[in-house]
C-alpha cells in the first residue's frame, strides 16, 4: 500500500519532528516521510506563496534520489505554487504561471520525481469555457521532460475556480496535447458536491470520475477528510475518519478497486491538531485497508 504525507524539506526542526533533520536540504523530506511511517509523499520545492525558483543543487538532488531509492517504496509528487493560475485571462499571470510550471517539471526531472501536481486555477470572469481553453494553452506550452507527468488536481470550487466538476478535468485532458493525468483530492471532491460519506456514494463518485475522465488517469489521491459538509465548496481538511466524510466513507474509499487494484498512491494533507499528526492518520489508513482483508 502506497501511503504517505506532504512533508517539509526544511532544514529546521518542525512541530512534528522528534529530532532535527540530518541533511540541511531536500533530502530532509525523506527523513520526515520515514518518521511518520510513509512510503511515498509530496513536497513543495520552494515557498508556495511567492514567485521563487527552487534552490536545489545537483549534489542535493543526488542525495535526495539516493535516500528515496533506499528508504521509500512509492513515488514523490511536487505540488506547484499556489500562485499558478492556468485558467487566467491575464497575460502577465499566464507568463508567470508558465515559467513556474516549466521550472517545476524541470526540477521533478532533476529529483527523479514522476509527478507535478497543479490546480487549474480560476477564470476570474473570462467564463468557464475560456478558462479551460486558457489552461490547455498554458499546458501545451510546457516542455515536459520524459518521465515526468503533470497531474491536474480536483478542486473544492467557489467563485470562479475551476476543477470542482470532473468534466473540467476531462476537457483539459482531452484537448491538451500533453499526456496528462489527475490527482483526486477527497476533501475537495466532497466540498464540490461528490458525496463520499457512504460506500454507495464512493462507488457513484468513482463511476462519475470514470465517465468524465477515465480511471486510468487517476495517478494520485490527496486523502483528506473534510470539516465542512458536502457541496459547501469549503476547503478545510480534517483527520481521516473524523470529519464529515467519516469512517464509513474513508474506509470504502481506500478499499475501492480503483485504488487497490492500481495501487494508487495516497498522500495525506491532514492537520496537526488534537494531539494527532501525519503518523496517526497514516496508521488509520493502513488499519482501514487491513480491516477489509
Amino acid at each position: 500500500m502506497q501511503v504517505g504525507a506532504h512533508v517539509s524539506m526544511s532544514s529546521s526542526k518542525t512541530a512534528s519532528d522528534e529530532e532535527t533533520p540530518p541533511h540541511g536540504n531536500v533530502a530532509n523530506a525523506v527523513f520526515r516521510q520515514v518518521a511518520v511511517g510513509g512510503n511515498c509523499g509530496q513536497i513543495f520545492t520552494t515557498s508556495p506563496q511567492v514567485w521563487r525558483d527552487p534552490d536545489i543543487s545537483d549534489e542535493e538532488a543526488e542525495l535526495f534520489r539516493e535516500e528515496t531509492a533506499g528508504k521509500l517504496d512509492g513515488p514523490w509528487v511536487i505540488h506547484t505554487s499556489y500562485l499558478v493560475n492556468l485558467c487566467t485571462p491575464k497575460d502577465g499571470l499566464r507568463s508567470k504561471s508558465l515559467a513556474s510550471m516549466q521550472t517545476e517539471v524541470d526540477m521533478a526531472d532533476k529529483l527523479g520525481i514522476p509527478y507535478v501536481n497543479v490546480h487549474l486555477g480560476a477564470h476570474t470572469g473570462a467564463g468557464e469555457q475560456q478558462g479551460l481553453d486558457n489552461a490547455v494553452s498554458v499546458l501545451d506550452d510546457i516542455d515536459v521532460p520524459d518521465g515526468v507527468t503533470i497531474l491536474l488536481e480536483s478542486d473544492a470550487g467557489s467563485g470562479t475556480k475551476m476543477g470542482d466538476d470532473f468534466a473540467h478535468l476531462g476537457y483539459v485532458l482531452e484537448h491538451s496535447a500533453q499526456d496528462l493525468d489527475i490527482c483526486l483530492d477527497t476533501a475537495h471532491a466532497f466540498a464540490a458536491g461528490y458525496d463520499l460519506s457512504t460506500p454507495e456514494g464512493v462507488a457513484e463518485t468513482f463511476e462519475q470520475l470514470d465517465e468524465e475522465v477515465g480511471l486510468e488517469h487517476l495517478k494520485c489521491v490527496h486523502l483528506n477528510d473534510s470539516k465542512h459538509a458536502c457541496g459547501t465548496n469549503k476547503d478545510e481538511h480534517a483527520h481521516i475518519g473524523e470529519g464529515l466524510i467519516g469512517e464509513d466513507g474513508m474506509r470504502a474509499f481506500v478499499n475501492h478497486p480503483a485504488i487497490v487494484d492500481n495501487d494508487v498512491p495516497l498522500v495525506l494533507e491532514t492537520p496537526t491538531e488534537d494531539g494527532k499528526s501525519y503518523a496517526w492518520n497514516i496508521e488509520r489508513v493502513r488499519q482501514y485497508r487491513a480491516d477489509a482483508n
